[in-house]
């Protein structure tokens, strides 16, 4: 259910579990956190998922064995921000709870128009993983930050990209093509001149 398609140096890495909105168990992150800990050799990598929703985070009878709560969300997100190479969320739907995570640590994120992003771990009595409050109040700011994760509110696309969440709107026909078109560049490049300007960019 997790898909990795492998062209040159761009990765592709695909959520494939439509059918329960991409939600996610804990064979599916611990897949992806695997990926992105072997990805340090990709050049670019472009995360993504199938149907109208990118990913409604943990599914719901492992979140309710503790998933949501397990450490592998942060492992995750720590592999996507530590990679050499740029990264790329091109969210092909809503971004829901724990999911948000990995969007966050990515370089670079684009959306479907339509797309609502929410992440409602006060409301079911957890606290976020330990980087996610962090990488969103930078995007952000602190206050828009306290208005998703404790005002319990869901960001509609064009309010996301007013507020930095999102880089660019695009339409479903157009998001692959756009990741790929936004890598192009850095897959062209020397590995170590791409890696450098990444690093200068933090």
């Amino acid at each position: 259910m997790i898909r990795v398609d492998r062209d040159g140096g761009l990765w592709t890495v695909t959520i494939d579990r439509p059918d329960k909105a991409n939600s996610l168990t804990e064979v599916m992150l611990e897949d992806l956190a695997e990926v992105f800990e072997s990805a340090q050799e990709a050049r670019a990598v472009i995360l993504t998922g199938t149907g109208k929703v990118f990913s409604a985070g943990a599914d719901l009878e492992a979140a309710r064995a503790g998933l949501a709560v397990s450490p592998l969300w942060e492992r995750l997100s720590t592999a996507v921000a530590a990679l050499p190479g740029l990264s790329v969320a091109a969210l092909n739907g809503t971004l829901a709870g724990g999911s948000m995570g990995m969007a966050l640590a990515c370089d670079i994120r684009i959306a479907v128009p339509g797309a609502k992003f929410f992440y409602p771990v006060m409301k079911l009595g957890f606290l976020p993983q330990p980087s996610d409050p962090g990488r969103m109040a930078a995007l952000i700011g602190p206050a828009r930050t306290r208005m998703v994760l404790m005002g319990g509110q869901k960001i509609t696309t064009e309010e996301a990209l007013t507020f930095g969440l999102i880089d660019r709107i695009v339409a479903p026909e157009a998001l692959m093509d756009a990741a790929r078109e936004i890598c192009a560049d850095t897959l062209a490049a020397k590995p170590e001149i791409a890696a450098a300007i990444k690093g200068m960019c933090r």
